[in-house]
């Protein structure tokens, strides 16, 4: 039923089921791995004894208080257990219990596995089964404010589930500002960001501060490839979804290459700008060759064939004839 992890929750006094009056009714299932296992793992004595007495359990579909405590006990033995969080959830079912009580338990399991899927899958059962998501933007918030934790997917996930589900977002974009000047190249916020604003809408006044706010943003780090995918998203939230759709953009943009800048995410930005518009224009399509040579020679040789890919193509739609009556 999946793999042993650290015991030390349970403490060195522990007692065996079988070993265990209340417990004396239940025969142990042991795991079957067949006659010939390829790799036979090492379980320790607690952890084969509490998951053979957890495969019993759900063999008999028990489901009672002392089937919870154990689901408990399993869990803090291996928190990625599919099986035993889905029978858990129909234990807490059969017993109309307390869902309250089950989310103050999840707080500290989160907590400790604040990467693992299950709990924050189960995290979100149990609030759907409550309809109140009451606690989740602060748990969520505790839970990426740990060290290391800023860009934890499975906790934006749970964040942006419960925003659109329950309607939380009021105060979003204050959370994510705090993020965002905190570290500026946490890509996480602003995909949360550009998320909060899709639902709230890109009116032209959005799309205008919002841009302002980028361009304030990569004036300080002008290497963020954060800001300028963020960037790129908000121009094609306007009416003609180009990118040149921003006089002040297109101006900020190039007054950065002038001045020297030569930031792979700039380029790129450049690239994609100019190819806009060079059917229309052979400057800006000899712009493109010479950007798209310095990106595969000098800025981001890494991706050298991609970038000779994009100016062979450009060079092929140019050089088909036109189909314009």
């Amino acid at each position: 039923m999946g793999d042993s992890s650290d015991e030390e929750n349970l403490g060195t006094d522990w007692l065996p089921y079988s070993e265990r009056e209340d417990w004396a009714d239940v025969t142990p299932l042991p795991q079957d791995d067949g006659p010939n296992p390829v790799v036979s793992i090492a379980y320790s004595p607690k952890f084969r004894e509490v998951f053979d007495y957890m495969r019993a359990i759900i063999a008999k579909g028990e489901k009672s208080e002392r089937a919870l405590k154990l689901t408990t006990e399993a869990l803090n033995l291996n928190p990625a257990n599919y099986t035993v969080w889905q029978y858990r959830r129909d234990i807490l079912r059969e017993l109309d219990a307390d869902l309250q009580d089950e989310l103050d338990y999840l707080d500290e399991v989160i907590r400790q596995n604040a990467k693992n899927y299950q709990v924050w899958h189960h995290r979100r059962v149990i609030v759907q089964m409550m309809n109140c998501a009451q606690w989740e933007l602060e748990l969520t918030q505790n839970a990426l404010d740990n060290d290391g934790n800023a860009k934890n997917y499975h906790a934006w996930q749970h964040r942006q589930w419960a925003i659109r589900t329950f309607n939380l977002y009021d105060d979003e974009l204050e959370f994510v500002n705090r993020l965002i000047s905190e570290d500026q190249r946490n890509n996480s916020a602003w995909n949360q960001r550009f998320f909060v604003l899709k639902h709230l809408g890109f009116t032209p006044e959005v799309i205008e501060r919002e841009l302002l706010y980028t361009m304030n943003h990569i004036r300080v780090i002008k290497n963020n490839e954060s800001a300028w995918n963020y960037l790129v998203g908000v121009l094609r939230q306007s009416p003609s979804g180009k990118l040149n759709s921003s006089p002040e953009v297109v101006q900020f943009s190039e007054g950065l290459y002038t001045a020297g800048n030569r930031s792979p995410y700039l380029l790129a930005f450049l690239i994609d700008l100019y190819q806009e518009q060079a059917s229309e224009n052979n400057q800006l399509a000899q712009k493109v060759y010479t950007l798209c040579e310095d990106m595969a020679s000098k800025h981001d040789v890494i991706r050298r064939k991609y970038w000779s890919y994009v100016a062979e193509h450009l060079k092929t739609q140019l050089s088909k004839p036109s189909t314009a009556e």
